[in-house]
């Protein structure tokens, strides 16, 4: 039997990778889990909430399915991303998926492109066909400082652990992701030691890969990835 965990980015929730873990569902026999991690999901309360609450919260989400199922998949998005690899240094994970991982700080050359976007479109009066606006103009004021201090406490910390997973991996990134650096997906081919790994950008794809305009062929390439007899550790 197999379980997936996909594990959601800073500030989001379950509804970021929901396509995917809807398609994973759909599609095969598995137990896919998408847990909320604390002070997260549709109303933010981050005040006081440390990176070690997150990773907890992960870790304890996969422990009680490593009880239950033989095999263990690990997602994981943006921030959640470098949770997962976290998991999947710790303990046995049989295949790990990392969709714009955040191993690397955000792209203030990118944002300043999206803060461009976002002014074009509004001058346009289609503020609210932006995707990236829709999704973050509510969280404006909800992130108090001391969350983003815990996000990169966090990213510090997983690092020291990316050189000890050892499972195959798959590494997705967005060649428009305007917050964390397409050079991301580089930086953590070159730490990973595992011998099965894969890299695909997305030319078309932003930081919000599973909601993006290529989440369908996403879809299709973590499910081919993930059904890979020979991809084991």
């Amino acid at each position: 039997m197999i379980a997936c965990l996909v594990i959601h980015g800073y500030t989001g929730g379950p509804h970021e990778v929901n396509p995917l873990a809807e398609y994973l569902a759909e599609n095969t026999g598995w137990y896919i889990h998408v847990p909320t991690l604390p002070g997260h999901g549709d109303t933010l309360n981050l005040e006081n909430v440390t990176y070690e609450q997150w990773l907890k919260a992960a870790e304890e989400a996969f422990l009680q399915l490593q009880k239950k199922y033989d095999s263990l998949y690990v997602i994981g998005f943006s921030m959640g991303g470098m949770i997962a690899a976290y998991l999947a240094a710790k303990h046995k994970v049989d295949r790990l998926v990392l969709l714009a991982p955040a191993g690397k700080y955000l792209s203030l050359k990118h944002i300043g492109s999206y803060i461009g976007d976002v002014i074009s479109d509004g001058v346009k009066g289609k503020l609210n066909e932006n995707e990236m606006y829709v999704h973050y103009k509510n969280k404006i004021g909800d992130v108090p400082l001391k969350a983003n201090v815990e996000f990169v406490r966090l990213v510090k910390f997983t690092r020291q652990y990316l050189k000890e997973i050892d499972c195959p991996v798959l590494i997705v990134h967005g060649q428009r992701d305007g917050l964390v650096p397409a050079k991301t997906a580089y930086y953590l081919d070159k730490e990973i030691r595992s011998e099965h790994k894969e890299v695909v950008f997305f030319e078309r794809s932003d930081h919000l890969i599973c909601l993006g305009e290529d989440r369908h062929i996403l879809n299709d390439i973590i499910y081919s990835f993930l059904e890979k007899e020979e991809a084991t550790c």
